[in-house]
C-alpha cells in the first residue's frame, strides 16, 4: 500500500514542517510537488501517474468523507463489484454546503443528466476509486480544474469497457467548506460545452 500526497503549487495548508513529520512517520508516503498551481485535475493526474497499486483511490487532503465511505469504495473494488467506484453524496451533504454552491452543484447535475445522458449525475464527489487498468483512461483527461471528475466519469461510460458503480458516501460532521472562487464558473462552463462534443 502507498499514500501519495500531491502538493499543487504553493500551499498554506501543508507546511514544510508538516511534510517532514509525515515523511518521518509514513514509510509508504510518496510526495509529488511542483511550483505552480495547476488545479485539482492536473494534480490528481500526477498522483495517479505515480501510483503503482492494483487499486487507486483519491480524495481531498482534509479527508472530508467518513472512514466507512472510504472503506465502501475499497470493498467495491476489492470484491470485484466494479472497475470504477464513484462516490455519490447523500442529501445530508447539501445541508453543509453554502446555498449558492448547493444551487451550482444541483444545476450541474441537471445539465449532466440532460445533455450527457449518464446514469450517474453526481460526478463531483471528491472520493473515487478505480483499478489500475483504468488509470490510462484517467490520465487521458485534459481538464485541469474541477470538471476533470465529470470528464473522467463521462469517459468511463463512453468507453463501455469498464464497470462503473455508484457508492453512497457520507461527509464528516466537522467539514468546513472554503469560500468558492466564482471566477472559475465561466471557464468550467466552457469545459462542459467541450465535453458535449468529445
Amino acid at each position: 500500500m502507498e499514500l501519495i500526497l500531491v502538493i499543487d503549487g504553493p500551499s498554506a495548508t501543508v507546511t514544510g514542517t508538516a511534510l517532514s513529520v509525515l515523511q518521518q512517520n509514513i514509510a509508504a508516503l510518496k510526495l509529488v510537488k511542483y511550483e505552480q498551481n495547476r488545479g485539482k485535475g492536473y494534480a490528481l493526474r500526477q498522483g495517479v501517474a505515480a501510483a503503482t497499486g492494483e487499486m487507486i483511490m483519491y480524495t481531498d487532503i482534509d479527508f472530508p468523507y467518513t472512514t466507512d465511505s472510504m472503506y465502501a469504495i475499497n470493498e467495491c473494488l476489492k470484491n470485484n463489484e466494479s472497475d470504477v467506484a464513484i462516490g455519490v453524496k447523500n442529501d445530508a451533504y447539501y445541508a453543509h454546503v453554502p446555498y449558492l454552491r448547493r444551487i451550482i452543484s444541483r444545476f450541474l447535475r441537471t445539465l449532466t443528466g440532460l445533455f450527457l445522458s449518464m446514469p450517474i449525475t453526481d460526478t463531483q464527489c471528491g472520493l473515487k476509486g478505480f483499478r489500475s487498468s483504468v488509470a490510462p483512461l484517467f490520465l487521458q483527461t485534459h481538464i485541469d480544474r474541477y470538471l476533470f471528475d465529470l470528464e473522467f466519469v463521462h469517459s468511463c461510460f463512453k468507453n463501455k469497457k469498464y464497470r462503473v458503480k455508484a457508492i453512497p458516501v457520507v461527509l464528516n460532521e466537522n467539514v468546513r467548506f472554503r469560500k468558492m472562487n466564482y471566477s472559475i464558473l465561466f471557464p468550467e462552463m466552457i469545459n462542459f460545452i467541450k465535453l458535449l462534443f468529445k
